[in-house]
C-alpha cells in the first residue's frame, strides 16, 4: 500500500507533515509518496533528524496557498503539491491522498482530477466530531453550501458506509439536522429530504435531530448541507475550547482549585483526549473515486499521522468500492 502525502499543506508544513509521516511509516508499516519542494523537505528532515525511510519524494515547484481561488489554482498551478498528488492518485501510483492544504482546492481537485463515484455530483466533506457518548460523523461540513434532497440522501448512504467500515459500527444510525424533531419542521428542502431518507435503502434513518441534541453523540451520522455543517463544527470547536479554558482558569485560581485538579487530573486528561480532533486525523471527501483525506490546516504531527492511518483503513476496507455498491442500490429505483 502506498499513500500520497502533501508535504507542503497546512500551517506547520513541512516539519509537522514530516514528523507525522515518519511516525506513520514506523507505526503502521505503510509506504509513502511525499509530494512537495524536495530540497526544502530534505533540508527540514536533516535539520530535525527525521528519517526518510519508507518515504519516496516527488519534487513540486508550486504550492497552492489558502488565499488562492480554488478552481483557478487547480487549473493554473499544475506543478503544485495538491495537483501532482491527486494526479498520482488518479494514475494509480498511490492508493490514497492526504493533505492539510486548501479545503477548497482539494474539493475541486477531487471532483475534477480524481472524479466522483457514479451517482455523486460533488464529494461531501465529512469529519468525526467528538461528543458526549461517542464521536459522530458530520457531513457535509463545508464543501457544498446548498444541497438538494437527493444529495442529502447520498450523503447519508456514504456516511453510513464510512462509519461502518472505518469506525467498525454495525447498523449505524443516521439523523437529519433540523430545527425540530417533527417531520413537518424545516425548509421545503429538509422536509422533502426527510421523506426521502425514510425510504432510502441501506441506511437506518432515525429522523430529525435538533442542534442541541447533536453533542450528546446519540447518533452515528448527522446529515446536513455544508453551511449548516460548518456552523455546527465551528460552534462545537469553539464551545469545547471555551469550556476547557474555563476549567483551566478555575483550577488555577486558588489553592483549593489546584488541589481539586490533582484529584480530578485523570478525568480532565480523559476529557481533553476525548475532545481532541487530532485523534481522528482528518476529514475524508466522501464520494471521490479514491480516498482523499483532508487533515486540519493546523495539524501537528499526531494529526498527520492519524490522517494517514485513516487513509490506510479506507484502502484496506475498500471504502470507495463499498460506497459505489450502496449508491448503485440507492439509484436503482430511479433507473427503473
Amino acid at each position: 500500500m502506498k499513500i500520497i502525502v502533501d508535504m507542503m499543506g497546512g500551517d506547520n508544513a513541512p516539519l509537522a507533515v514530516l514528523e507525522g509521516a515518519a511516525a506513520a511509516v514506523k507505526e503502521y508499516g505503510v509506504s509513502l509518496i511525499g509530494v512537495g519542494n524536495e530540497e526544502l523537505v530534505r533540508k527540514t528532515a536533516a535539520e530535525h533528524n527525521i528519517p526518510l525511510d519508507g518515504i519516496e519524494l516527488v519534487n513540486c515547484t508550486e504550492t497552492i496557498e489558502m488565499c488562492d481561488e480554488p478552481a483557478r489554482a487547480i487549473r493554473s498551478k499544475k506543478d503544485s503539491s495538491i495537483v501532482v498528488g491527486l494526479n498520482l492518485l488518479k494514475e494509480g501510483q498511490g492508493d490514497a491522498f492526504v493533505s492539510a492544504g486548501s479545503t477548497g482546492a482539494l474539493h475541486v481537485g477531487a471532483s475534477l482530477i480524481v472524479r466522483t463515484l457514479k451517482g455523486v455530483k460533488r464529494p461531501a466533506l465529512a469529519t468525526m466530531v467528538p461528543a458526549k457518548k461517542q464521536a459522530y460523523l458530520l457531513l457535509d461540513c463545508g464543501a457544498n453550501v446548498e444541497c438538494r434532497p437527493e444529495m442529502l440522501a447520498a450523503f447519508a448512504v456514504m456516511g453510513s458506509c464510512y462509519v461502518n467500515r472505518v469506525e467498525g459500527r454495525t447498523s449505524p444510525s443516521v439523523a437529519l439536522a433540523n430545527n425540530g424533531a417533527e417531520e413537518s419542521k424545516g425548509t421545503p428542502v429538509l422536509r422533502e429530504a426527510h421523506q426521502l431518507l425514510k425510504t432510502t435503502p441501506g441506511i437506518r434513518f432515525v429522523g430529525n435531530i435538533e442542534p442541541r441534541d447533536v453533542p450528546n453523540g446519540e447518533v452515528d451520522v448527522v446529515v446536513c448541507d455544508g453551511f449548516t455543517g460548518n456552523v455546527i463544527l465551528k460552534l462545537t470547536e469553539g464551545v469545547a475550547k471555551m469550556l476547557l479554558g474555563m476549567l483551566k482558569e478555575m483550577f488555577l485560581r486558588n489553592l483549593g482549585g489546584k488541589v481539586a485538579y490533582l484529584l480530578l487530573k485523570s478525568g480532565v486528561s480523559d476529557l481533553k483526549h476525548q475532545m481532541d480532533s487530532e485523534e481522528y486525523g482528518g476529514a475524508p471527501f466522501l464520494g471521490a473515486r479514491q480516498p482523499v483525506i483532508k487533515a486540519h490546516g493546523s495539524s501537528k504531527a499526531k494529526g498527520i499521522k492519524n490522517a494517514i492511518r485513516q487513509a490506510k483503513i479506507c484502502v484496506e476496507n475498500d471504502l470507495c468500492g463499498t460506497m459505489q455498491k450502496a449508491l448503485d442500490d440507492l439509484n436503482a429505483p430511479a433507473a427503473e
